[in-house]
Parts: C-alpha cells; sequence; structure tokens
C-alpha cells in the first residue's frame, strides 16, 4: 500500500509540475497596440515608394520568420523606404510572430505618409524615407500614463530605484533589454515591475542616452500605477501588475522544444533511463548542430580576434573612405545591409558592406563571411582586403569591381546588349573554375549556398568573381552531406536541401544551373511567370528542350534571331542542356562541378539525356520540425490512443512508473497537438494585367479596404469590404480555412498582407496560402468561382500507388459534399487506405484532405467551385501530394497528416472534422 501510495504521490506531483512548467511557458503575445503615429509628409511620387515599400516590408518579414529584429533598406532618397522591427526581450519567437503580425497589418495606414511608427506592448516598427537607425530622440517621444488607480510614496520611490537599474542593465545588455522586478517596502507582498529595450541599431552609449531620457519621461506618470515612455530608440514601461514574461531561452527554437527539456527532466527524476537517455541525445544533437549553425562568436570576441589581424581595418578609416557613407556612393543593398563605393587614402577603390547589427546573433554570420573568405584565394572569387566590427556597424571591405553583378547585365533590356555570348560563356566557365576550387581544391570543402547571378561580380574585364560569402559552409572530406539550417534564396535552392536540410556541393551544382538557364534566356527564375509563360524557368528549358525549340528561349539580346551564329546556336543549346542536368531532381544524377567545367569548355564532350526536374514550387515546401521527429516515438492518430511500443524497449519494468510514463507521453502528446500550424506557406501569387491609371483615387482606396479587412480579421477569420466606387474602387476578401485558430489566422493573414501589394500598381491580385487566402479587385468579384488563373500544384515526392489513387478519389468527393452542406463550407476529412488481402507493410496509410469555399459564396455555387477542384486535383495523380487554387475555393490532399484540430467556434457549429476508418 505504501508503495501504491508512494507512486501515486509521485505521479500526482509530475503532471502538477508538468502543467505548471508548461503552462508558464506560454508568454503573453502583448500585441495590443499603444500608439500608431504617422508623419505629417505626405509621398508624392507613389510610383516609386509603394515597390519600394513593398520590397522593404518583404524583407523584413524574411528576417523576422528566424529573428527576434530585422531591419532593410530599399531605394534612394526621398522615394527610399528605411524600416526596423524589433520584439521586446522577454517575447518567445511564436509571440514575437504574433506582435509583429499586428505591427505589419496596421503600419501600412499612414499611407500615403512617408513615414510611420507603430508601438505594442511587446514590439515596435518604424519606415522612414531616410536612415534614422542612430537616432534616439525626436518629436513624436511621448508616454502613455495608466489612471486607473493612484499609488503611495513607497510605491513611486521604488518605480524610480527598479528604473534607474533597468537602465544600467540595459544598456551594458548585449541585447540592450532589461526586466525588473523589485519589492515595495514595507507593503510585504506589492512589487513594482519593468521593462526597458533599445533598438538594436543603436550602440551602448546611444541606448544609455534613450533609456535615461526615457526614466525622466516616464517619472511623470507617477502617482499613476501604470507608465509606458514611447522615445525614438528604445522602450519602457512600468506597472504594480506583473506583464512580463518568462526570457525566452535563445538556444530552444520554440515552445516545443522547451517542453521536451520538461519532459527530459522530469523522467530523468524518476530514473526513466532508457528513455531519457534517447531524448538527451536528441536535444545535444540539435543542440550541437544549432551551435554548430549560428557559431559561439559574440561581437567582443570577434574585435579581439581581429585586432591584431592584418585584415583589421579602424572604423573611421573606412567611413571616411565612403564619404561618411555618402548616399552616392551606394551600390546595393545586400543581404543584411548597404553596399559603398569607397576611396582609400592611398587611392584603392574598395566595396564596403555595411551591416545593420552589432549583436551575438548575426556576428556568427559576420564571423563565418569573414573566416571563410580570408581563407580560399582565387582569380574566381572576390577578395577580402579586410573588416571591422570596433564600431557601431559591422564592416566587411572588398576589392571593388566597377562592373557590379550580373544581374545587372542578364535582366536588363538594354544593359544585356554588352554581354555578347562569347562573353557569357567565358562568365559562366569563370563561375564553374571558382565553384570547383571551393569543392575540390580548397584548403578544405567549402558549399557556397547563394549562387545565382547577384552574387557573381564583374571586374573591368567582365571577368566572373563570386561574392557573398555570408551563407557559405565547411565540412569535412569523411563526410557525405552535413546537416544545416535552410537558408539561401527560393528559387535557386535544391529540392533535397529544402525538405531535408541536408547539404552537399550538388546543391551549389543545382543552383549553377540554373544560373545557366537564367544566362541564356535572359529570365530571372524567381520572375519567369509571365502572361506568356506560367511555369518557372527549370520547367520552361525542360518542356522547350523535349520539344528540341531550345532557341525559342535564347535571350533576344543575344541577337542570335537576326545574327544567326550556328556554333554560338549549338553553344547556346549545349548550355541549356548542362542546365537541365545540374537541375536534375535526383542530386546522384547531377555531375559535379569539375564535370559541368568539362562540358562547357569541350565542344566534343558528349552529353546525358537529362531525367525530369523537380516539379515543386520552393515556398509550398513543408520543412521537417520537432512534431515530425516525435512522430518516431509516438505513432499520432486521433483517437487519442497512444501506440504499442515494446514494453522491453522503450518502458521500464515497473509498471507504476510504467502509467506514469504512458500519462507522461499524453500530456507531452497533446502539447505538441495543441500547438497548430498556420500553414502560412506561400503557394501562388496572382496579379491582374491591367495596370492602375489613377494612382491618387486608387491607393488611398485600396489602403482603406486593407485597414478594413483587417479590422474584421482580428475577430474573424473572414474579412470582406469594398471601398468607393468603380473602376478606383477596392473590393477585398481574405479568409482562413476552417482549421486554423485564431493566432495561426492572425499570422497566415499578415503573411498574405505583406505579399499581395506587390502587384501594385496593377488593379487587381490574389494570393494563396496553404492556411488562408486574400484577393483584391477594382469591381465585385464576391460571387465569382473559377477563371484564366485557376491552377494546381502538385508535388512530386512520391509517386503513389493505386489504392491510393482510388482513396484520394473517394475522399475528396466526401469532402466536396460536406463543404457545401456545412455553414461554414469548410470540411476535413481522412480515410484509410484499403489494399484488402495485400495490406501487410502499408498498415494505417491514410489520405488526408482539405476543403474550403469563400463564405460570399452560397450553397449551390460552394459545390460547383469543389467539383470544378476535383476535376484539377485528380490530375495531380499518381503523386502524393495535390492542391487546387481556384477563384472561389481551396482544395489540398496529401499522404502526410497536414491538418490542424478544427477551432471549438467552427466545431460546436458544424459538422467538420470527419474520419472515416
Amino acid at each position: 500500500m505504501d508503495n501504491v501510495s508512494h507512486t501515486f504521490t509521485i505521479f500526482v506531483t509530475l503532471i502538477i509540475i508538468i502543467l505548471q512548467l508548461v503552462t508558464r511557458s506560454e508568454g503573453e503575445a502583448r500585441a495590443q497596440v499603444i500608439k500608431l503615429i504617422c508623419d505629417n509628409g505626405r509621398q508624392n511620387n507613389q510610383t516609386l515608394f509603394v515597390p519600394n515599400f513593398v520590397g522593404m516590408m518583404e524583407q523584413i518579414a524574411a528576417q523576422m520568420r528566424t529573428s527576434r529584429n530585422a531591419t532593410a533598406l530599399v531605394g534612394t532618397g526621398p522615394d527610399s523606404n528605411n524600416g526596423i522591427a524589433q520584439c521586446y526581450g522577454d517575447l518567445s519567437s511564436d509571440d514575437c510572430t504574433l506582435c509583429y503580425a499586428e505591427a505589419r497589418t496596421v503600419l501600412p495606414s499612414c499611407f500615403p505618409h512617408n513615414g510611420a511608427r507603430i508601438y505594442l506592448d511587446g514590439c515596435f516598427m518604424r519606415v522612414q524615407n531616410y536612415y534614422f537607425f542612430q537616432e534616439i530622440s525626436g518629436p513624436n517621444d511621448t508616454i502613455v500614463c495608466g489612471n486607473k488607480t493612484r499609488k503611495s510614496r513607497p510605491f513611486q520611490d521604488t518605480v524610480r530605484q527598479a528604473v534607474i537599474k533597468a537602465v544600467t542593465v540595459a544598456s551594458q545588455d548585449s541585447d540592450y533589454f532589461a526586466r525588473e522586478q523589485m519589492l515595495v517596502s514595507g507593503t510585504g507582498n506589492e512589487s513594482v515591475y519593468v521593462l526597458a529595450d533599445c533598438w538594436r541599431t543603436l550602440n551602448s552609449s546611444l541606448c544609455r542616452a534613450c533609456l535615461e531620457n526615457a526614466s525622466a519621461s516616464i517619472s511623470k506618470c507617477l502617482p499613476w500605477s501604470e507608465g509606458r515612455a514611447l522615445n525614438t530608440g528604445c522602450f519602457m514601461r512600468y506597472s504594480d501588475t506583473n506583464f512580463l514574461n518568462p526570457v525566452p531561452v535563445i538556444s530552444s527554437s520554440s515552445n516545443r522544444g522547451k517542453i521536451i527539456a520538461i519532459v527530459v527532466s522530469v523522467v530523468s527524476s524518476v530514473a526513466v533511463l532508457a528513455v531519457a537517455f534517447m531524448i538527451v541525445l536528441y536535444i545535444w544533437k540539435r543542440r550541437y548542430l544549432q551551435k554548430k549553425r549560428k557559431g559561439s562568436y559574440d561581437v567582443k570576441k570577434l574585435a579581439k580576434i581581429l585586432k591584431d589581424s592584418s585584415l583589421n581595418f579602424k572604423y573611421s578609416t573606412v567611413e571616411k573612405a565612403t564619404g561618411s557613407w555618402d548616399e552616392s556612393n551606394k551600390l546595393g543593398q545586400g543581404g543584411f545591409g548597404t553596399v559603398y563605393k569607397g576611396v582609400l587614402s592611398d587611392g584603392r577603390e574598395i566595396a564596403v558592406k555595411r551591416l545593420y547589427f552589432n549583436n551575438k546573433f548575426r556576428a556568427a554570420d559576420f564571423y563565418n563571411e569573414v573566416n571563410m573568405i580570408s581563407s580560399v584565394e582565387h582569380k574566381n572569387l572576390v577578395r577580402l582586403l579586410g573588416c571591422s566590427c570596433s564600431g557601431p556597424e559591422s564592416i566587411l571591405v572588398y576589392e571593388y569591381l566597377p562592373n557590379m553583378s550580373l544581374d545587372r547585365f542578364i535582366f536588363d533590356a538594354t544593359k544585356g546588349k554588352a554581354l555578347n555570348w562569347e562573353k557569357r560563356i567565358n562568365i559562366l566557365i569563370g563561375t564553374a573554375e571558382g565553384l570547383v576550387y571551393l569543392h575540390e581544391n580548397s584548403k578544405i570543402r567549402i558549399i557556397h549556398r547563394d549562387i545565382k547571378a547577384a552574387n557573381i561580380l564583374l571586374d573591368l574585364r567582365l571577368r566572373a568573381k563570386i561574392a557573398d560569402f555570408g551563407l557559405a559552409r565547411s565540412f569535412q572530406d569523411d563526410k557525405s552531406h552535413i546537416s544545416t539550417a535552410i537558408a539561401g534564396t527560393l528559387g535557386y535552392m535544391a529540392p533535397e536541401y529544402l525538405a531535408h536540410g541536408q547539404l552537399t556541393e550538388k546543391a551549389d551544382v543545382y543552383s549553377f544551373g540554373v544560373l545557366l538557364l537564367e544566362v541564356v534566356t535572359g529570365m530571372e527564375n524567381n520572375k519567369s511567370k509571365t502572361l506568356e509563360y506560367t511555369d518557372s524557368l527549370v520547367a520552361i528549358a525542360w518542356r522547350h528542350f523535349q520539344q528540341n525549340k531550345v532557341e525559342e528561349i535564347f535571350d533576344p539580346n543575344l541577337m542570335m534571331h537576326i545574327y544567326p551564329n550556328s556554333n554560338y546556336q549549338e553553344e547556346a543549346m549545349k548550355v541549356v542542356h548542362i542546365g537541365l542536368l545540374c537541375t536534375q531532381e535526383d542530386p546522384s544524377l547531377r555531375p559535379s562541378m569539375s564535370t559541368v567545367l568539362k562540358m562547357l569548355a569541350k565542344d566534343d564532350e558528349p552529353l546525358p539525356a537529362p531525367s525530369n526536374p523537380p516539379f515543386m514550387d520552393e515556398k509550398t515546401m513543408e520543412l521537417n520540425d520537432i512534431r515530425q521527429n516525435l512522430r518516431h516515438y509516438f505513432n499520432r492518430d486521433d483517437s487519442g490512443s497512444v501506440a504499442t511500443v515494446s514494453q522491453s524497449h522503450i518502458f521500464p519494468s515497473s509498471s507504476h512508473v510504467s502509467a506514469i510514463f504512458i500519462v507522461l507521453i499524453i500530456i507531452l502528446r497533446e502539447a505538441i497537438r495543441s500547438e497548430a500550424d498556420a500553414r502560412s506557406q506561400v503557394l501562388r501569387l496572382t496579379c491582374e494585367n491591367q495596370r492602375e491609371n489613377n494612382i491618387t483615387l486608387f491607393m488611398p482606396n485600396f489602403v482603406g479596404m486593407m485597414e478594413k479587412v483587417g479590422a474584421q480579421m482580428r475577430t474573424s477569420r473572414i474579412g470582406t469590404t469594398h471601398v468607393d466606387a468603380e473602376p478606383d474602387s477596392n473590393y477585398g476578401l481574405a479568409q482562413c480555412y476552417g482549421d486554423l485558430s485564431s493566432d495561426d489566422c492572425i499570422l497566415c493573414y499578415a503573411e498574405a498582407r505583406t505579399f499581395l501589394p506587390s502587384c501594385f500598381p496593377n488593379n487587381g491580385g490574389g494570393i494563396y496560402l496553404d492556411g488562408c487566402f486574400m484577393r483584391v479587385q477594382n469591381y465585385n468579384f464576391f460571387k465569382e468561382i473559377s477563371g484564366p488563373n485557376d491552377t494546381i500544384v502538385c508535388g512530386n515526392k512520391t509517386r503513389k500507388s493505386r489504392q491510393f489513387q482510388d482513396t484520394v478519389r473517394q475522399t475528396v468527393l466526401k469532402a466536396v459534399t460536406d463543404a457545401s452542406h456545412n455553414s461554414v463550407y469548410f470540411a476535413r476529412e481522412e480515410m484509410l487506405v484499403y489494399y484488402g488481402m495485400m495490406s501487410a507493410g502499408v498498415v494505417n496509410e491514410l489520405v488526408y484532405v482539405l476543403a474550403d469555399c469563400w463564405m460570399t459564396l452560397n450553397s449551390s455555387l460552394c459545390k460547383a467551385c469543389l467539383e470544378n477542384a476535383y476535376a484539377s486535383i485528380t490530375k495531380c495523380l499518381p503523386w502524393s501530394e495535390g492542391r487546387a487554387l481556384n477563384t472561389g475555393c481551396f482544395m489540398r490532399y496529401s499522404d502526410t497528416d497536414f491538418l490542424n484540430p478544427v477551432p471549438a467556434a467552427i466545431n460546436s457549429s458544424s459538422n467538420t472534422g470527419n474520419k472515416l476508418l
């Protein structure tokens, strides 16, 4: 009895601990808008300003997906857009994403003013048409005081002490952040809570100056119980209520990782050694890889390492060489900053990469580029002259190449004429030679990871030099591949790298293959979808190659159709052939770079026939996350049962401890399942062909429409509105699919809203994501169910059996019926694939289907749209994945469970969760 009682006590204690820790790990996003401030000046040249604004917002959004702060600069002069976004230091990654989503949704309402800033309780965002990253004060600095309660003098004195302490701690902290909790003397249990945060574009002294200004301002809120200081370079808040979140662990990539750590510690405490060992080993490996990827270098270490190095440049020397970062010396925008031309005192011309960070989060990328490029030397690699990390920004100094990058030529209708075929083939051969050196002939094997035209620079004689090593990775000769975080440029990344994160030299080969096709065609892969072509460049080249019509896609600037040269034409066809060999789906079939170089250099080299290129949209690739890894331990299904596992292999022998462990598994499993997927991957963005002429009317209507839709989406799953009268009107529709939670819906909609304005100045556009949809037009489209832009997106990872295909058809048909009869026009289905007597080895194979109509339709229109979608999506068979993107609805099937649990609000009013087993 004592043993049973003791075991039960341990059991209850563990449950309480886990529930407490899991609850505490869920922070508050604090996404309430405190103040939106629009500048007084208005933007006159909207034709330039709007594309720059959209481009800047896209750059910031890309950085915020993986970081807690972002900076971007697009354009020059008064039509430029400088932007910054930052979450305060105690927000988790998920809460940061939610807060930033709210900020970027509201901020565009300041248009057509040429600057704006928004303060939320968890994050900040600002955009301007000038460089403001070092500003700490301005006329818009203000305070927001709460006036619910007047507090005692001891409370006020404690606020002042806590604020002074926060100023000191934050200005000395590497992240410029502080959170303080201080007990009010003589009260027993009353406390003061303070948060202080500087923008990370500042340095320590600027941060301190800003926070001292903020502390002087915020004290004016006393004796009230709450106060906020909204300053140009920082944010401060005090309160008598605990609004602070636990500071997130940087090395943990998500809340799921925290849950695993919790389980490891709990299970270890009850001596479940076998399981503890497996999970600890998994976490150790994960963190080891993260540490290896991110690096352990911070700015202070770098400064120490580089101080006595021949590569060290004084910040003042570089600043003077660029004319104090004069705008006229700006060459372009780099990955994490801006590139300037400079002239040293000895007359040497240099290119300076000015990076907008000075903290440990990006220091590893900085060190990686310095370390990597300084260790190699080749005529086709850009030479690094030096660097500096002692000033306000980290700086890289390169040799100056006057012709800049290849993309400025081949994608330009005028400059492209300067590169005839002979020059282009020499550039390709030079690039190949550089890659051969990196892969095979350097001291360490190096994979560049970001080969594209923008990273191929040209010297005075138009010789190619590979640049931008910030994403490069090295690995040992005895390793076949390395596992790494996904990084690079969409459209140039190999499919196996996108899908699994496994990196080999064949990833560079794939990127080089895309580059070969771009040089021949003059088409940019990421922008190849035009009125004439709706596929990717690789697909276009493959189709013309199959039809023996490659000459139809030659760059018009090559003039081969006017001045035919059989030798050049044959050579160009061979380059397309090599490009298709390099972009084959199976990496083992792609040639090595040394083989590619031989193919390019030798006219008589026979070429093998290429196999099918990958049929995929890089933006739809679903990367592995921790849920997929844990499914090896829990065979997930929706019935709530735990997978049967041999006790002798996994569970300890004690039945009591086994019971405890099972409950732990269930709790962890449910915690993982409760974290739904926002499915905010962009599938397709379609812009109308017609352009808007009356921008003066159209843009205010567009902004007004987006604001109204955004307001509805904060409290609903659908937003519809229209502003003004045709033809300058704006009709808008946004909708999340029925299985997305409220938070995930906000995330998905924010992503849609970020990308859709890139259709400007066209007068309409639609965007499909895996979790939501948005469309705007200058006419009423709410009842449309079909149109010329309807399409399908098929995945080709796996060809499936006939039984699987039959099950897909059955499940999709059922989804059509269920969704059209459902009050919210939504259905999610799961159906077991039946193999009859041949079921051995394929038990539990399921088909997952989602169908969703826009809620502006009626039942009959919904059914008609989904029937069209059914007819289209079945063309994706026998592939394992398919999506139908129709004017009035969305449909998807897969052999992988992508469905989320249906939110309670929807589930209570409709029968949307069907399971057919």
